[in-house]
């Protein structure tokens, strides 16, 4: 088996083991493995089976990446929101260390003018 063939191989095991459900798809693979089983696939049995590969696996790489854009775009919105919730939670902080100085401050003035 030459390099070539080795690694048709082993890219059909590989692709093998996805769950593909497009029926053409489906269909140049097994057509592949059917051919692989019988001997060496013809070079043109293999050309449209990586064509196949290659229809098949592009589109969902590129549904794959612009998935990515759409989760790391909410990611970096869900940053922003935790850092204004954080500077905002520091001004509460300090809002009730003011609050409570002056509290405490009143409760002492209070108790000794009572």
């Amino acid at each position: 088996m030459g390099a070539d063939e080795e690694s048709l191989r082993r890219l059909v095991e590989r692709v093998g083991a996805f769950h593909v459900t497009d029926p053409a798809m489906r269909s140049a693979q097994r057509a592949i493995e059917a051919a692989s089983a019988a001997g060496t696939p013809d070079p043109s049995a293999a050309r449209a089976y990586l064509a196949a590969v290659r229809r098949y696996f592009s589109g969902f790489e590129r549904e794959a990446r612009a998935h990515l854009r759409d989760v790391d775009k909410r990611l970096e919105h869900a940053s922003q929101v935790v850092f204004n919730l954080t500077a905002e939670r520091g001004v509460a902080v300090k809002r009730i260390d003011a609050t409570g100085g002056v509290l405490a401050d009143l409760d002492a003035l209070e108790k000794a003018t009572a």
